[in-house]
């Protein structure tokens, strides 16, 4: 490719996105590369015009990629960064190993990371967004994670680097992680298994897990003695202050608040991501009108509007 450097994993020109991503919508990427392994990583963003904007994506479960796509090289790890590995207590993950994959691995060895079967989505981003689910949360398990920096140098961070707070991570701009460390407490496999079963059992009766959404669209508003970190308390719902604002079921377009979970957006078929961010806005707009709370996106949007 002309501009960029060489490398021993794959380069795409103007990459549609739509099908990278669980809510299937989205406009093309200037680039999309995706490395072989860490080293190959490396020397990309090393060589690199420091100029050329870069955005890490995993999945695609927690994004909205805008209709004009994004004027930046896409990097997306896939086979080379899918590693499970246990040792004792602790578990190392690569970025692409499903949060799924590595609650089920964990479990086997009897480490309890049991909060992440049911949270969508990949290691890299669950590391970012500080996933959490049932009260537990990355950075309750967290011990450190790699990452390749925008010029190129592999580094080691720690739970103070990226000072998690609810939902997010300081990671800086440009930066890649590539693996990432846990410990959990032990735990009986069979008991283990058990309680995912039963996590995957309550999330399918009350979540549209068969319909095209991202997950969780708002964070829930943050409690009384809320300090913005991991441990703050989040009692008040958004799918409550949803309800209470009579936007369960609510269309733009082809994008819907769900009416099994309301804060649950879905793709219906035909949304394009302005329905989506149209109708999110439109939510929030609803919900401060009715009780002054103004929901915090969960979903990251990104990229140019078309």
């Amino acid at each position: 490719m002309s501009g960029l450097p060489e490398v021993r994993g794959k380069i795409t020109e103007n990459r549609l996105l739509a099908d990278l991503t669980w809510l299937r919508v989205g406009g093309p990427a200037d680039y999309l590369f995706q490395p072989q392994d860490v080293s190959d990583l490396q020397d990309f963003l090393r060589d690199l015009d420091p100029s050329v904007a870069v955005f890490p994506m995993g999945v695609g479960s927690n994004l909205i990629i805008r209709d004009g796509g994004l004027r930046a090289v896409v990097i997306r790890m896939g086979r080379g960064f899918n590693q499970i590995e246990v040792e004792g207590n602790r578990v190392t993950a690569g970025v692409a190993a499903l949060d799924a994959h590595v609650a089920r691995k964990a479990a086997e060895q009897g480490v309890d990371l049991t909060f992440l079967r049911t949270i969508p989505g990949a290691i890299g981003g669950a590391v970012c967004m500080n996933a959490g689910c049932y009260g537990s949360y990355i950075a309750d398990v967290f011990v450190s994670a790699k990452a390749v920096t925008r010029g190129g140098e592999l580094v080691t961070l720690t739970a103070d680097d990226l000072n998690f707070q609810y939902r997010q991570s300081d990671l800086p701009g440009g930066w890649v992680l590539v693996e990432a460390t846990f410990e959990g407490p032990s735990g009986d496999p069979e008991e283990l298994s058990a309680r995912m079963q039963s996590q995957l059992e309550k999330r399918d009766a009350t979540q549209p897990t068969k319909d095209r959404s991202a997950g969780s669209t708002f964070r829930n508003p943050a409690g009384f003695s809320s300090t913005g970190r991991a441990d703050d308390v989040h009692d008040l719902k958004a799918w409550k202050v949803i309800d209470d604002a009579g936007m369960r079921g609510a269309r733009v377009g082809g994008a819907q608040m769900s009416e099994k979970h309301s804060n649950f957006m879905i793709n219906t078929g035909d949304a394009t991501a302005a329905d989506l961010e149209n109708l999110g806005e439109e939510v929030r707009k609803k919900v401060f009108e009715n009780s002054g709370i103004e929901l915090q996106w969960e979903i990251k949007r990104i990229g140019e509007y078309d």
